[in-house]
């Protein structure tokens, strides 16, 4: 029998989740040699550029605050795939992964060999298909469902969401999203189906209209933020935020958001308005929102996972992400003088991102990710030349020296200086991991 090493690996070998054959053809015939667990219990389905994992984590703590059984699905993971796949707000164990691979492998094995589109089934329809099996097993009552990229073509797009939610939608992954909003909206509004409820956080005009318009095409109705649902207040807090919310059941105050930054006050007004649709168009009690908000745990979302020197982690990677996280850090940490460790894969809007680093962080230490999408820490620092000075860059391809530099030069500033550590998703759980020590120390 295979080692859950040996099964990750061979996961591995497939087309990963940068490479995609745009179809439902191979998972939906996986689908149907599984029975088709993804209709196995009602699903919600989220989509948006930023901010649909912490929507989801927060939407399945809401539900089990009410007692529901959840299975929720989010991407990508951090360390371990199983991360992805959670039951009852707990990662499925590498023996359960091993598991539900095991049985489904044949029939995958089946997909493949048809070779649908010139192709094997990538990594992410099979972790996709996993996830729904996973949590037709379980049984689960619903299923929280994160998009991996986009809408109308992305795996999990061959269940039917009974509600749809739409974080902000901004431009990335334009290779195959398309080069402008309208093109990213219309793909990413794939996901509504003729019998769901919308859910739809702020959006700029163009989105909002796109989005609306299919709500129309297919009769279905729709809840907007600024309307239907809205963020009243936030303060901060030790920990947090409490924020002051206007929902189905009116205005609700005094809750208590274990997450920092506006980005994630209006994810969980988000939440709240997508569990009230579900539950449907009923308020939510107030202690439910408050049970729901304490249990929410947000990994690489502006984490502390150092105390001294502080650092920082974060999974932003595309210039609206890199702009809302340097905002919570200013709320947040205040870090002075913030020294950041940065590494990003080389498909993204490097010269924005680094534009708007340039003003907001003292010194750049330039990394990378084991990852073979990764821009090389040399292409990457002489990138960073065109926005730094030369003496506010400092080019450490290792990981572990990266975050060593960047810990002396916080160590070096003295009192006040921080270090965020972010660029890109890999990053972020590769730093995760190493620090890893520190946060179980930190937790007990």
């Amino acid at each position: 029998m295979s080692t859950h090493t040996q099964i990750l690996a061979s996961l591995y070998q497939r087309w990963p989740e940068h490479r995609i054959g745009p179809t439902l053809t191979r998972i939906s015939a996986l689908m149907n040699l599984l029975g088709d667990p993804q209709h196995a219990a009602p699903m919600i389905h989220i989509t948006g550029t930023n901010g649909k994992g912490s929507t989801a984590i927060i939407i399945d703590a809401l539900l089990r605050a009410q007692g529901l059984r959840t299975g929720l699905f989010l991407s990508p993971h951090l360390a371990d795939p199983c991360e992805r796949i959670n039951v009852d707000g707990q990662p499925i164990s590498p023996e359960t992964f091993d598991q539900v691979w095991t049985e489904i492998e044949p029939f995958v094995a089946m997909v493949d060999s048809q070779l649908i589109d010139g192709i094997e089934m990538t990594f992410f329809e099979v972790m996709t298909a996993m996830a729904y099996a996973c949590f037709a097993d379980a049984p689960v009552d619903v299923m929280v469902i994160e998009v991996g990229m986009g809408g109308s073509w992305d795996a999990t797009n061959v269940g039917d969401g009974q509600v749809c939610v739409f974080t902000p939608i901004a431009m990335d992954h334009v290779n195959y999203l398309g080069d402008s909003l309208d093109l990213i909206a219309t793909e990413k509004a794939g996901i509504i189906k003729p019998k769901s409820h919308v859910v739809l956080a702020g959006q700029e005009p163009e989105v909002a209209k796109i989005l609306l318009a299919r709500c129309k095409e297919l009769g279905v109705a729709a809840s907007k933020e600024g309307e239907d649902f809205s963020l009243i207040d936030r303060r901060m807090a030790v920990g947090g935020q409490v924020i002051r919310l206007e929902a189905g059941a009116g205005p609700i105050g005094d809750l208590f958001l274990p997450l920092y930054g506006a980005g994630m006050a209006h994810n969980a007004v988000l939440a709240v308005a997508a569990v009230e649709a579900f539950d449907g168009m009923r308020g939510l009690d107030p202690g439910v929102i408050e049970d729901g908000f304490a249990e929410v745990r947000a990994p690489a979302r502006t984490e502390r996972v150092h105390v001294s020197p502080p650092i920082v982690i974060d999974t932003c990677h595309n210039p609206a992400a890199v702009t809302a996280v340097l905002d919570t850090m200013d709320e947040a940490y205040a870090f002075s003088p913030q020294i950041a460790v940065w590494g990003m894969m080389a498909d993204k809007d490097i010269n924005t991102i680094l534009a708007l680093l340039e003003p907001r962080v003292s010194t750049l230490v330039i990394t990378q990710a084991r990852s073979p999408r990764a821009m090389s820490a040399k292409d990457l620092g002489e990138r960073a030349f065109s926005f730094f000075d030369v003496d506010r860059v400092v080019v450490r391809p290792l990981l572990a020296d990266a975050i060593d530099t960047a810990a002396q030069l916080a160590d070096e500033a003295g009192r006040g200086a921080g270090i965020l550590i972010a660029g890109s998703a890999v990053l972020a759980g590769q730093a995760r991991t190493m620090l890893k020590p520190t946060i179980d120390d930190q937790a007990t």
